[in-house]
């Protein structure tokens, strides 16, 4: 149909993968790479032979903001798309003489089913007293009331294909905008403090109480018979 293979490939799927890594288990992480990583390098692979033939084309990665922000409870999501941002650098350098450009989409928060599946993973995984669950599930409702429509992150898409010199990374929307350049230039300690204090998870290891103090020189120690009688 189209002359040896699309001109251009857009790769928008993903899942959130929500929780702990302590919590999520080697299933649900692959699964998450899979859908997340290896299946857009996988169509990529599959779409290069035919733009190389052509002599052009290009590939637009949706990846995020949390791919350089990584975020409590969200690890495995974050891993991914560092990853897959990393993936898309690579083909923005290997393919260029063929002709072939390679564009990053990093998107913040916005009307998607992604906030409300992520809502349902920290339901299936969380532990029986696994700290940090109850506050970003707050955090994530209260988001998914306020974010836009994802018309923006569409017209970025759009801005990929039609430029004739696109730019090889576009972060789209107010928070992906804010966070990301924060989380560069801040501190780590500065960044970790933000997200102990969003998340609710505690910064220090809870107080135990200490052990009870060996026997001094006047204390009666209990006879054999007592302690069988125990």
């Amino acid at each position: 149909m189209t002359g040896g293979g699309p001109w251009a490939l857009v790769n928008d799927a993903g899942i959130p993968q929500a929780g702990a890594p302590a919590d999520v288990g080697d299933e649900q992480a692959r699964y998450l790479l899979e859908v997340n990583l290896l299946g857009p390098a996988r169509l990529c692979r599959m779409v290069l032979p035919g733009m190389a033939a052509r002599g052009g084309g290009r590939i637009v990665n949706i990846s995020s903001g949390l791919g350089r922000v990584p975020w409590p409870m969200g690890a495995w999501y974050s891993a991914g798309k560092h990853a897959l941002s990393a993936l898309t650098h690579c083909l923005r350098v290997e393919p260029a003489h063929l002709g072939v450009r390679g564009c990053l989409v990093e998107p913040g928060a916005f009307a998607t089913p992604m906030l409300g599946r992520a809502l349902t993973d920290l339901d299936t995984v969380r532990g029986p007293e696994g700290p940090g669950y109850e506050a970003t599930a707050r955090l994530f409702t209260s988001v998914d009331r306020r974010v836009p429509g994802p018309e923006p992150v569409a017209r970025t898409v759009e801005a990929c294909m039609t430029a004739r010199r696109p730019r090889p990374r576009y972060v789209v929307g107010r928070d992906a905008r804010l966070l990301v350049p924060l989380h560069t230039l801040l501190p780590l300690a500065w960044t970790d403090r933000l997200k102990h204090a969003v998340t609710g998870l505690p910064r220090t290891p809870a107080a135990v109480p200490p052990p009870a103090p060996p026997p001094g020189p006047g204390t009666r120690r209990p006879s054999a018979g007592a302690k069988e009688r125990a």
